[in-house]
C-alpha cells in the first residue's frame, strides 16, 4: 500500500489506494489444489443442485417450471424452465483439469450472491513480455445456478508491476466464451476445451493494441480533456456530486503522473490506459456498499466500461 497526498486542488483530500488483485478479498485461496473438484472442495462449493417441482402455496403445481436448489442446505438458488439443464459446479469445472497438464493452476475459488454464482481463479502458465512489460493472463471459470447467466470463461491478463487488470474490449478478438444451460451441454463443454487457443489469441491482439497505444502520444492538455470525458459534469449534479467527481478526477490525474511505475515512462495511450485501469481497479470507492468487492469483480470478470471507453478514446485519438 502507498498513499499519494494531493496538494493540487483543495477539495481534494488524501488517495490512497492498495496494489493487490482485484479478486483478493473474495473466495478462498485454493493453490494447493491440484484438480478443479479439490479446490471446489476447499472453498466449500462441492455441493449439488437438485431440481423439484415449483408449487404455489396451495399446492397446485406449475407445470414446466423448477426450482434449483442446493443439496447442503435447501435454498433455493433460482426457479427455472423445463428446457434449463443443470450442470453440476464439478462438471462444469471438470474441463479445466485437462489444462492442468500444461501449467495451468487455481489460485482462488469462491461463490457470489449466496451461491446462486460460483466460480474458479486460474492462472495460466505462459509470461508475456509485452512492450518491456510483463503481463499475467488469468482465466475466470464461472457458473450459476439461478437461471440468469451461463457457463462463463473469461480472460482477465494483469500487469504484474502493479497488478494492474488490462482487458480491454477489443474487437478482433474475444475476451470470454460462454455456454447456455440449455441444449447439447457436452458438446458445448467440448468447444470449452478450445480456451487455451482463444487465449493465445486474445493475448497475441492485446499486444498489437498495446503497441498502438504506445504510438499515441499525449500531452498534459489532452490527457486533461480526457479525464473531464471520463467524468463529464453537467449543470443538474448537486454541489456534493461535483465534488465527489472533482476528487476522482484529480485521483486519476495523480495516478497518470505519480504512480511508481508509470513515472518516467513516455506519455502516450499506454500510460493514459494503466493510470485508468489503476483507479477502476484499486481506487477506493468514494461511498464504500456492501456488495463493494462484489462488484469489483463483477467489473473485472465482465469487463469494465471506464477502461473501455478510455481505450476507444485512446483509438479515435
Amino acid at each position: 500500500m502507498f498513499k499519494e497526498v494531493s496538494e493540487m486542488a483543495a477539495n481534494v483530500e488524501t488517495m490512497f489506494y492498495t496494489r493487490e488483485k482485484p479478486w483478493h478479498g473474495l473466495g478462498t485461496m485454493v493453490m494447493e489444489a491440484p484438480t478443479s473438484a479439490r479446490a471446489l472442495e476447499l472453498a466449500g462449493l462441492d455441493w449439488r443442485v437438485e431440481q423439484r417441482p415449483v408449487q404455489t402455496a396451495d399446492g397446485i403445481e406449475l407445470k414446466g417450471f423448477f426450482a434449483n436448489i442446493r443439496s447442503t442446505d435447501q435454498k433455493v438458488l433460482g426457479v427455472v424452465t423445463d428446457k434449463y439443464r443443470v450442470v453440476q459446479n464439478e462438471d462444469a469445472f471438470a474441463f479445466t483439469d485437462a489444462l492442468l497438464g500444461e501449467g495451468v493452476t487455481y489460485e482462488t475459488a469462491g461463490s457470489l450472491q449466496e451461491g446462486r454464482k460460483v466460480w474458479l481463479l486460474a492462472k495460466l502458465p505462459h509470461r508475456y513480455i509485452i512492450s518491456g512489460d510483463e503481463i499475467t493472463p488469468y482465466l475466470v471459470f464461472s457458473n450459476s445456478h439461478d437461471g440468469t447467466g451461463a457457463i462463463r470463461v473469461a480472460m482477465t491478463p494483469v500487469r504484474v508491476v502493479c497488478n494492474n487488470t488490462l482487458n480491454l474490449a477489443l474487437e478482433t478478438a474475444k475476451r470470454s466464451w460462454s455456454a447456455a444451460h440449455t441444449g447439447n451441454l457436452a458438446g458445448k463443454m467440448q468447444d470449452a476445451r478450445q480456451t487455451l487457443l482463444y487465449a493465445d489469441s486474445y493475448m497475441a491482439e492485446l499486444g498489437k493494441a498495446f503497441e498502438r497505444l504506445h504510438r499515441t502520444k499525449v500531452t498534459d492538455r489532452q490527457v486533461l480533456d480526457y479525464i473531464n470525458c471520463l467524468f463529464p459534469e453537467t449543470e443538474k449534479l448537486t454541489p456534493l456530486q461535483k465534488k465527489n467527481i472533482s476528487r476522482m478526477k484529480e485521483d486519476l490525474r495523480v495516478r497518470f503522473y505519480e504512480a511508481p511505475d508509470l513515472k518516467g515512462t513516455e506519455k502516450d495511450g499506454y500510460r493514459f490506459i494503466n493510470a485508468v485501469s489503476d483507479f477502476a481497479t484499486h481506487a477506493k470507492p468514494i461511498r464504500e456498499t456492501k456488495n463493494y468487492r462484489e462488484n469489483l469483480f463483477g467489473r473485472t470478470v465482465d469487463g469494465n466500461a471506464l477502461i473501455d471507453r478510455a481505450y476507444d478514446m485512446m483509438c479515435a485519438a
